[in-house]
């Protein structure tokens, strides 16, 4: 791992009513809209989705990291994610997050150690630890032609 702080920069770009287009240097762009819920068309990513996604995404590579570290043999894990949204003292949120995984071990494997790692995954995944992150705009306003 490089030394923190480790700087990750993602812009995102619209026309109009079209579909957002997500970039970040050396990955694929992705497109977003907003959710059905919200009036989105529901074929894309969306902010929310993307979000759940991330707290499974970051449980399952924390998991393997542990594991690793650990030298825990593990043959598959499967996450599923899901994140309440709703209001809390008059603001929308997402107020809850539920990761379910279910590990599969080789025969003989120590499942006492594994569900230890699983829980450690969940203590120590950094997208969880940061959802309480403070957030700063710069913003500029551009009058175009």
């Amino acid at each position: 791992m490089q030394d923190l702080p480790h700087l990750y920069t993602v812009t995102a770009s619209a026309a109009g009513s079209n579909n957002v287009i997500l970039a970040s240097a050396g990955v694929s762009d992705i497109e977003s809209a907003g959710p059905p819920e919200f009036g989105g068309p529901g074929d894309v990513w969306s902010p929310e989705g993307l979000l759940v996604a991330a707290v499974a995404d970051c449980f399952v590579l924390t998991f393997r990291g542990i594991a690793r570290a650990a030298k825990l043999d593990w043959l598959t894990l499967e996450c599923r994610a899901d994140g309440t949204l709703d209001k809390l003292d008059g603001m929308t949120q997402f107020t809850e997050f539920r990761v379910t995984a279910e590990l599969t071990v080789p025969p003989g494997t120590n499942e006492k150690k594994a569900a230890t790692i699983l829980q450690k995954a969940e203590k120590y995944c950094l997208i969880t630890n940061s959802m309480k992150a403070e957030s700063h705009l710069d913003a500029s306003v551009i009058v175009g032609d």
